[in-house]
């Protein structure tokens, strides 16, 4: 165990996070998407909720903030709905990091599964909401 990192984050996810370089993009992908299909670096979380994560994620870099899109999530289908609780849930946990932060875009399906192809990793977790994935740009880290 470390000190100050959330025991969330297994070895594999922090190092991971350690090497995403400013501008790369990290999917944290629920339980139905299909991961392995869409990127070769998959990080497995099982049984982890997403909101958690971000919550464990968000202290260790910063959101990009020279894009106007440094959250995205996939839109539902025609017909479908996000889980209103589930968006609760990310916004509390990304506003508690980055309050700042802008809206969460939104885009279609299949645009996600493009854009979550060039990611940096996904991390498959045990999230069961539906269209409950969500991609992170890093910023560049600030000097102190």
């Amino acid at each position: 165990m470390l000190r100050n990192i959330s025991p969330l984050l297994s070895p594999d996810l922090l190092v991971a996070l350690y090497r995403m370089g400013h501008g790369d993009e990290i999917v944290l992908a629920d339980a139905h998407f299909p991961a392995d299909s869409v990127n070769t670096r998959v990080i497995r979380a099982d049984g982890l909720s997403i909101a958690p994560l971000i919550d464990a994620i968000l202290p260790l870099f910063v959101l990009d903030t020279y894009v106007t899109d440094p959250l995205v999530m996939m839109s539902a289908a025609s017909g479908d709905s996000l889980d209103p609780e589930m968006l609760k849930g990310y916004r509390s946990a990304i506003g508690k990091h980055a309050p700042d932060a802008p809206d969460i875009q939104f885009i279609e399906r299949f645009a996600f599964y493009d854009r979550a192809r060039s990611a940096y990793a996904v991390v498959l977790t045990g999230e069961t909401a539906k269209y409950g994935n969500i991609i992170l740009k890093k910023g560049v880290t600030p000097a102190e």
